[in-house]
């Protein structure tokens, strides 16, 4: 079994969920922000979400606020701003830290894994994305700029 799908992490309705419950999906996992100037994008891996579920993609939305505290709100606040203003039904989890002493282990491997182009693996702003086969491998990391229509034959190709 894949490192990634030793992870445990907590939804933004605060229940714990292994990642093992997805094992055999692709997986894009993206630090998301409500007040960003990338925010937008939410209507793109929405739309990624919709057209590409039913062959197995999965989107992981993990709010975080170390970017010019653009994700202040509590996970009751993310979730309703979410689904109100873009519709989002993907999985979404409680807000987290990716980079400094604070980081998740989910981001730790991620990083590790990919590190991108800073040596240091950091993440540079919201809505960095990793894209992650069905084996549980890191095949790309994608930046902030990169949008979600610009993914879509990565995404097609690992389905």
């Amino acid at each position: 079994m894949a490192e990634i799908y030793s992870f445990t992490v907590t939804t933004i309705d605060g229940e714990q969920q292994q990642l093992s419950t997805y094992q055999g999906s692709v997986k894009l996992i993206v630090n998301v922000a409500s007040k960003c100037g990338f925010t937008d994008q939410y209507d793109g891996l929405e739309a990624l979400y919709k057209k590409y579920q039913d062959q197995g993609l999965v989107i992981f939305g993990f709010p975080c606020n170390q970017f010019g505290n653009q994700e202040p709100g509590t996970e009751a606040e993310i979730k309703s701003f979410c689904r109100l203003n873009y519709g989002v039904t993907f999985p979404m989890f409680a807000k987290i830290e990716v980079n400094g002493k604070g980081t998740h282990p989910l981001y730790s491997y991620l990083k590790r894994k990919h590190p991108g182009v800073k040596k240091s693996g950091d993440i540079s702003w919201n809505f960095t994305k990793f894209l992650i086969d069905r084996d549980g491998t890191v095949k790309q990391r994608f930046a902030p700029s990169v949008t979600p229509e610009e993914m879509e034959e990565d995404i097609k190709a690992l389905l």
